[in-house]
């Protein structure tokens, strides 16, 4: 049999696309507007942002360094102060490495979902090591994980990754609940990283649990989810702080990973988010080539914001194929076991998004008020209010 022909809806930035003149958004961006002066609303979201956390400014580090002096004192007679994330990625692993230099104790969490790459678990081997840091892991059941994976895969929905987002979030909140840990710390940089547009990328732990009735075999046994109970729990009950330093001090990825490969040996992966072969998939293979989403246009403008790169350069690489791990792509047939006219067939088939099944969407926009209210004290992450309360307009 010839190999199967998949239609690459990989969209591109051409000279007939009306373009934000600060950054590459264009008009095919989901929700987007533009200003009089041709500024798009995204841009807008990133100034609001700086001003509200005095990004980068001798403020926005006193602010951010009264909130280290807090972590410190609700951890005082603790074993740790607060959990970080970590992938093996830049911004994780500069996060642990950051937070032991402003003198806290962390516990490093790590969510394994059995598709790591070997050199992001070396990383992490590597810097925890060095800095002898705890770590605390949880291992899904990799026949469970895949079969997750799966039924995103047959729901025909962009969010075949997102079950990762969610089980990574619970076993946070699970860690610092069970050393009675108050603080979060996360490596998300939206100087460096931009702001996801508002689209139909989404997902929740009722999302996962309805996609995987639907469509998945095997119980979900070791999962981690997270319903909407756990949530409130986490966040009202228990009280436990999301805290994003990189929104308050001056950040480059550049020089973080400069940095990194001097001191720690770390290794580069390649690309933003190609630490784990399930994320590159997602973001070099099925958005792209399924869905017609290139999310390299987050970071890219963020390097045109920050005056990193032009305009011209930033679209010509977004206009260039994503870079694809040899035999990725068989890897993920191989894993979820999906024939070669299966794994064409989905891939050519619908398209869907997540109003075709049920979710806590509209939940979290009805109690949009709450959500600001706890966004601003730092209890849920000031993206998740932005993003999961807003009403899309798609």
């Amino acid at each position: 049999m010839g190999k199967l022909e998949i239609v690459n809806r990989k969209p591109v930035i051409d000279s007939h696309s009306k373009i934000c003149t600060t950054c590459i958004y264009d008009e095919n961006v989901p929700a987007i507007k533009f200003d009089d002066d041709g500024v798009c609303n995204y841009c807008k979201m990133i100034e609001d942002l700086k001003t509200q956390y005095k990004t980068a400014t001798p403020e926005g580090e006193k602010d951010f360094f009264e909130i280290v002096e807090q972590i410190k004192k609700h951890g005082n007679g603790k074993k740790y102060d607060c959990v970080v994330g970590v992938s093996g990625g830049t911004d994780s692993s500069y996060m642990i490495i950051k937070a032991v230099e402003w003198g806290l104790r962390p516990l490093a969490v790590h969510y394994d979902n059995t598709w790591n790459t070997a050199i992001a678990t070396e990383n992490i081997r590597k810097i925890l090591g060095k800095l002898n840091i705890d770590l605390y892991t949880h291992v899904v059941d990799n026949k469970e994980a895949d079969d997750i994976f799966k039924s995103f895969f047959l729901a025909n929905v962009p969010e075949i990754d997102g079950p990762t987002d969610i089980a990574l979030a619970e076993t946070l909140y699970r860690a610092a609940s069970k050393f009675g840990v108050k603080y979060i710390l996360e490596g998300h940089s939206f100087i460096a990283e931009g702001v996801s547009p508002l689209s139909s990328a989404y997902v929740d732990g009722a999302y996962i649990k309805n996609i995987h009735k639907m469509f998945g075999k095997i119980k979900m046994k070791t999962f981690p989810n997270m319903n909407f109970a756990s949530f409130m729990k986490w966040i009202l009950v228990k009280r436990i702080k999301k805290i994003r330093p990189l929104w308050y001090i001056p950040y480059s990825k550049k020089d973080a990973q400069a940095f990194l490969e001097k001191e720690y040996d770390w290794k580069y992966y390649g690309g933003h988010h190609l630490e784990n072969r399930m994320t590159a998939f997602n973001h070099s293979v099925y958005f792209p080539q399924k869905f017609g989403i290139d999310q390299r246009n987050n970071s890219l403008s963020a390097s045109v914001r920050a005056g990193l790169l032009s305009q011209k350069e930033a679209i010509n690489e977004y206009n260039s194929n994503p870079l694809v791990e040899d035999d990725l792509i068989g890897y993920f047939k191989k894993r979820l076991n999906l024939t070669d006219q299966k794994y064409a067939d989905i891939m050519n088939g619908d398209r869907k998004t997540y109003r075709d099944y049920p979710t806590y969407k509209k939940r979290f926009e009805k109690l949009r008020p709450l959500f600001f209210i706890l966004a601003k004290a730092n209890l849920v992450p000031m993206s998740f209010y932005i993003k999961y309360t807003s009403k899309s307009e798609m």
